[in-house]
């Protein structure tokens, strides 16, 4: 029996410590590529956590220190720190901005491939500047580095693809491979319990329009808020919102749902990130999902809710189109950037949101066709074992492709 490639796969988020979509998407991977390759899971170490292997995987952890801008410098102590610690594999894979440094930097060291999945692009999030103050600019060195450098690029969709070659115009168009996001169709199904529902303050006699995401500009729970006075008052509308990307930030948020929550009723706001069940069983009942994201290179948490049969109102940036079918699967929403990558006409964007949601409230026999549909689309077109073949038929190309002597050098 042929000996299976040993790959290091390289991460700030994986399970249980998860915040977004790539945590998400590098969780499942993780499980699916098991039986492809042989596989050890570097992660950052979670709250608290000591820095140890437990068969699974290996936390590392990072300089102490507070400060915006040592963020970033945090993040670079562990790419080190990573790098040291994957000595002896074949191939390094690695994750957003976070893990990429870790990747190249092994990829020097030993010799070896690196690929780098993009989950987002740090040019096109201008807004971390106001989370991570100078560290921005280490953010971006770390990221442009690594993907002009990298063997392989994995782009999430056809759209992230072309994002990536804007951006760095020195990555060879022949190293981007395009591989989407997939879904655990048995894990997120529709829930017919309503237990959660019950629990949180959500009415599950009446109509809903759910928001899931993080606290953060690129999400457009701003956008969502403005658009909150335009949609139907019978409709509740809940918001599954926390993680904020700064305390400030965090406390704008609170502010404006106040305000909201003392216009009008029903707007419910659960202000953490709800374990997979919950988040389930919120999406299944939902009578609309909404997702006002600005920027969007894929979009997991639209194909989760389709999964779960929710209707979709999403913006239309990035790889949204790709997993969103307009009039089949859900409403797509125009956007025009300006600035900073918000919406060119604010105002204009929230009534575009507030119509399409109200569209599908005011026609429930339409957003259950649509909701079918994506639960459909979900299970048909983005299994996580197609993904996983997808991604190991990319190493083994790589690592054959590789020279001798660039197998792993020991005591360097």
């Amino acid at each position: 029996m042929a000996e299976r490639l040993r790959v290091a796969l390289l991460t700030r988020e994986f399970p249980p410590h998860v915040y977004g979509g790539a945590g998400v998407h590098v969780g499942y991977l993780a499980r699916a590529l098991a039986s492809h390759v042989e596989l050890a899971v570097h992660r950052f170490a979670g709250p608290d956590e000591p820095a140890s292997p437990d068969g699974v995987y290996t936390s590392w952890q990072a300089l102490a220190g507070g400060g915006a801008h040592r963020s970033a410098l945090r993040t670079m102590s562990v790419d080190l720190a990573m790098a040291a610690g994957v000595e002896g594999s074949q191939l390094v894979h690695s994750h957003t901005w976070y893990a990429n440094l870790a990747g190249h930097l092994a990829k020097l060291l030993y010799a070896i491939p690196h690929v780098c999945t993009t989950h987002s692009l740090e040019p096109l999030r201008p807004w971390k500047a106001e989370q991570l103050g100078g560290g921005y600019a280490l953010s971006s060195f770390c990221e442009r580095t690594a993907l002009e450098s990298a063997d392989a690029v994995v782009a999430v969709s056809a759209a992230m693809r072309r994002d990536v070659l804007r951006c760095y115009p020195a990555v060879d168009p022949e190293r981007v491979t395009v591989i989407h996001n997939g879904i655990d169709t048995d894990e997120y199904r529709p829930d017919p319990a309503v237990d959660v529902l019950v629990r949180e303050g959500v009415d599950p006699r009446r109509p809903s329009v759910v928001f899931v995401g993080r606290i953060t500009r690129q999400k457009g729970i701003h956008h969502l808020l403005d658009a909150a006075a335009l949609i139907d008052p019978a409709t509740q509308l809940v918001l599954c919102a926390g993680a904020p990307d700064t305390p400030a930030l965090g406390d704008e948020v609170r502010h404006r749902v106040r305000e909201l929550q003392a216009r009008r009723e029903g707007v419910i706001w659960i202000e953490r990130l709800l374990a997979r069940r919950e988040a389930v069983q919120i999406l299944s009942h939902a009578t609309v999902f909404v997702c006002p994201s600005i920027y969007e290179p894929f979009g997991l948490v639209n194909l989760e809710a389709m999964a779960c049969g929710a209707p979709v109102v999403a913006t239309a940036v990035g790889g949204v189109p790709e997993v969103v079918v307009d009039g089949v699967t859900g409403l797509l929403v125009p956007f025009e950037a300006a600035a900073q990558g918000m919406p060119r006409d604010p105002a204009g964007f929230a009534t575009d949101l507030a119509d399409r949601v109200n569209a599908l409230v005011a026609e429930p026999a339409t957003a259950r066709r649509y909701g079918a549909a994506g639960r459909r689309r979900a299970v048909e077109h983005f299994s996580w074992s197609a993904v996983a073949a997808r991604t190991a038929a990319l190493f083994e190309r790589l690592a054959a492709a590789s020279p001798p002597t660039r197998q792993t050098r020991r005591g360097t």
